[in-house]
């Protein structure tokens, strides 16, 4: 699945509809979470059906696309369907009991609802929700994918054969996007590098691998620190429902949205390059939602976004053909890389130093001893990588992860 994005050219009546249904698709989903709430039993099936008896009963939800009151009440059913994997899995901690939505931003349309102009440059919105023709402005070239089936198959009236599988209209600060989710794989054939790296991320350097290179940390977060905080002063001055304090929230948010597209542009920019130059990566599977509770280190570790490196690392394993491997993260700074002998030592240590003589930074210590745990997992030979277990390993497919990243890069 791909999703292609494009900034959305509205106009204050379209601005009004829009906000409207993303309103109605939050209504939906309360409702259709309350109904699963007060019933036994229910099944995705159920509640599909729940939001055509919504609509019966509100015209305002009559209003809206069915299909996007589906799509509604699939969110639904998403979240109680990982809350019981999770209780399923004993995951410590809260199992993400689905909650109610308070500020939804999105509504999202399947396969009809909508209808894009011949030129690829407009859509339009069919259902009585008033929202209209908009215009795309991006730089993606649809004309590559069918919007219906009838494009494909002229005689077919089954929209199980349209390339474009779903539309979302997204709400940020600074405007609206349209999503287009695409029924495509991308899959891109490269040369063997016959490079392998172990991957130690940190907060001093973002990542420190097994040859002593090392990353900076960008820090994206603490450098506009200083301008999120007057931002933030400023809307708490206002006075509460003015169009004054509306301004100050909105301006505050693009300075959120700013640094979090700083966040995903270095990570996913890294991601590309570290999986492109080399044939076997591994890096530490850490717990982030555990590491996040020592409230000194919660802010730079969350500034740092090793999961969202760590997923997009992953997401170009199945694009480039490469092996990803998640190794445990257990004594990989103890250990020491050279004769394996337990050396301990504390966070502020930064040095490893042995009795075998071997003289390391810490970092670097444990990326050796990550590659190493990788690739005895794998059965990948660091030293003797020869072509065609490369070529084995990446038709494969290779890419041991946790099960959350897995439905994380299927959703």
């Amino acid at each position: 699945m791909i999703v292609y994005e494009f900034k959305a050219v509205v106009n204050k009546q379209q601005t009004a509809a829009i906000d409207e249904a993303i309103r109605t698709t939050q209504f939906i989903r309360n409702k259709c979470l309350r109904f699963w709430m007060d019933n036994q039993g229910v099944k995705p099936y159920d509640l599909n059906k729940y939001t055509a008896v919504l609509a019966n009963e509100f015209d305002f939800a009559d209003k809206l696309n069915s299909m996007a009151r589906q799509a509604a009440a699939e969110r639904v059913a998403f979240a109680i369907k990982r809350f019981f994997d999770n209780c399923k899995a004993k995951i410590p901690g809260k199992k993400g009991y689905p909650q109610f939505q308070k500020n939804n931003r999105s509504v999202e349309y399947k396969t009809s609802g909508w209808k894009l102009s011949e030129d690829r440059k407009y859509i339009t919105f069919t259902d009585k929700c008033n929202i209209g023709k908009v215009k795309l402005k991006g730089t993606y070239d649809l004309h590559f994918y069918a919007s219906s089936a009838e494009e494909l198959f002229p005689r077919r009236h089954a929209h199980q054969y349209a390339q474009i599988k779903r539309v979302r209209i997204v709400r940020r600060s600074n405007g609206y996007y349209i999503q287009f989710c695409i029924d495509a794989e991308r899959n891109i054939d490269l040369q063997p590098t016959g490079n392998t790296i172990g991957i130690d991320v940190g907060l001093n350097y973002f990542y420190t691998d097994n040859e002593g290179n090392q990353v900076e940390n960008p820090r994206y977060l603490r450098k506009s620190e200083k301008a999120l905080k007057r931002l933030q002063r400023r809307v708490s001055k206002k006075q509460k429902g003015s169009n004054n304090r509306s301004y100050a929230i909105k301006r505050l948010g693009r300075k959120h949205l700013k640094v979090s597209r700083q966040r995903k542009d270095f990570a996913v920019k890294l991601a590309r390059y570290v999986v492109m130059s080399n044939d076997f990566v591994a890096y530490e599977d850490l717990k982030v939602r555990n590491m996040v509770c020592n409230s000194r280190l919660a802010k730079s570790i969350n500034d740092a976004s090793w999961s969202l490196f760590t997923s997009w690392l992953n997401y170009f394993s199945l694009v480039f053909g490469k092996v990803v491997v998640a190794v445990p993260p257990n004594y990989t700074s103890q250990n020491c890389s050279s004769c394996g002998e337990v050396v301990k030592k504390s966070l502020s240590v930064r040095t490893h130093i042995c009795k075998c003589g071997c003289i390391l930074d810490r970092d670097e210590n444990a990326a050796r001893n990550i590659l190493a745990k990788g690739s005895k997992v794998t059965g990948y030979l660091t030293n003797t990588a020869g072509s065609a277990e490369i070529n084995a390993l990446g038709q494969n497919n290779l890419c041991l992860v946790s099960e959350s990243l897995q439905d994380k890069l299927a959703g």
